[in-house]
């Protein structure tokens, strides 16, 4: 029975002793700081005899936060606010429920609309929250000196003349109420704050279009790891068994300095991957282009394999990003040549034109080998072409195994 009991008290008393409950009820009374401010500056609001104030807190400083819902950085203060104290975090910051808080300034009049009604709303709520807060306190006090016996006579309330035992048990009910209406009220101007501070459907489309960025950017930084760490892992492990197989010191000297010179542009394509993941993007220039294909033919060729290679055009006067991703593909194709035909002849051509950049590799199949048309690599060639605007194609033809690219250049230009 006792067991049962905890239970139902348990969720009863649980939003009175969460920092939430609060810090959303500080939130409510703040919205009445510019009722107050503005009944100080109109004076004669606080002389006695005047009256409860409260009505001139609610009215006046209505053209006032009008006013002040035109200034587009009013969105990102309040935004803040409502953040940090409607969806409180545990190290200062927003916690859950604050991403879907705006914190950009007004951008549009729809925006503005949205600001202006939640400043209202606030001030209106901030108003009522603060005369419940000051007088329902008041009111316990009130009934607890009339259990007490004495009479009182507090201005707002009934006055008590004939005190009785029993309005002492009645004390604890304001406060009580008090607390109710501070959770409920937290959690309402909660859902106000998603509704009217919330993303405009423009900034939701602009969020959701940077995430999409940040997702293609993230993969392709993973294609080009795949690439370049493969391409080098492939060499090395290559060379490292021909070298024990010849067992002559001056290949071993080659195949050392052809290692030293792929892990060395691996781990370059690492840190800028690694510098991009920071967010400290790197210059286009950084990353290796289809001018440097040399290197990546003479690490093949270092590797065991007979590349012969056909390179025609101005390829210094390629777009940076067909410069780039061309790069890529070829090294993926030589990579893939070494790591499924091993050390095998290799033709190349790479040709560029002021209408497309065309880009083929050929190998020769030996018998005891599995051609690999499923891979990731290849896949991955095929998809870079295809964000470019071109096609790949990746297959046998006869004898060989054939990777054939075409980049249109007109459409980039």
């Amino acid at each position: 029975m006792s067991s049962s009991l905890s239970a139902v008290r348990r969720p009863l008393f649980r939003p009175f002793l969460r920092p939430v409950t609060y810090s959303r009820w500080l939130h409510l009374l703040t919205g009445c700081v510019a009722g107050v401010l503005m009944g100080f500056l109109r004076g004669g609001t606080f002389r006695p005899g005047h009256g409860g104030p409260w009505l001139s807190f609610a009215v006046l400083p209505v053209p006032v936060l009008l006013l002040a819902a035109l200034v587009p950085a009013v969105r990102r203060v309040e935004g803040l606010q409502a953040q940090l104290l409607l969806f409180p975090g545990r190290s200062g910051t927003g916690g859950r429920g604050a991403a879907q808080i705006a914190t950009s300034p007004s951008a549009t009049w729809r925006d503005r609309g949205r600001t202006a009604i939640w400043l209202l709303l606030r001030l209106e709520a901030g108003v009522a929250m603060t005369a419940l807060t000051l007088q329902l306190p008041a009111l316990a006090v009130v009934l607890t000196r009339a259990g007490m016996g004495h009479a009182t006579h507090v201005a707002g309330w009934p006055s008590i003349d004939t005190p009785r035992w029993w309005h002492g048990l009645l004390a604890p009910l304001p406060l009580v109420l008090l607390l109710a209406v501070a959770v409920g009220a937290g959690s309402l101007m909660s859902c106000a704050a998603r509704l009217l501070l919330g993303p405009s459907a423009a900034e939701r489309l602009a969020a959701l279009e940077a995430r999409t960025e940040r997702i293609l950017e993230h993969n392709r930084l993973a294609q080009e790891l795949h690439d370049s760490v493969g391409h080098a892992l492939t060499v090395t492990v290559i060379q490292a068994g021909a070298a024990r197989a010849a067992g002559s010191p001056e290949f071993t000297d080659r195949a050392l300095a052809a290692i030293e010179d792929t892990g060395r542009q691996a781990l370059a394509d690492l840190e800028r991957a690694l510098r991009l993941l920071r967010e400290d993007a790197p210059r286009p220039a950084d990353r290796p282009a289809l001018t440097d294909a040399d290197r990546l033919l003479e690490s093949a060729r270092a590797a065991g394999a007979a590349v012969r290679a056909e390179v025609t055009g101005p390829l210094e006067a390629l777009p940076g990003p067909v410069s780039r991703e061309g790069y890529r593909m070829v090294q993926e194709a030589l990579t893939n040549v070494l790591r499924h035909a091993g050390p095998v002849p290799v033709s190349v051509r790479i040709a560029a034109d002021a209408d497309a950049l065309e880009l083929e590799i050929r190998n020769a199949v030996p018998a005891a080998s599995e051609p690999n048309g499923g891979g990731r690599g290849l896949r991955g060639i095929r998809e870079r072409a295809a964000l470019l605007g071109g096609e790949a194609e990746t297959g046998p033809e006869g004898d060989d195994w054939r990777v054939r690219v075409r980049l249109p250049l007109r459409r980039l230009g």
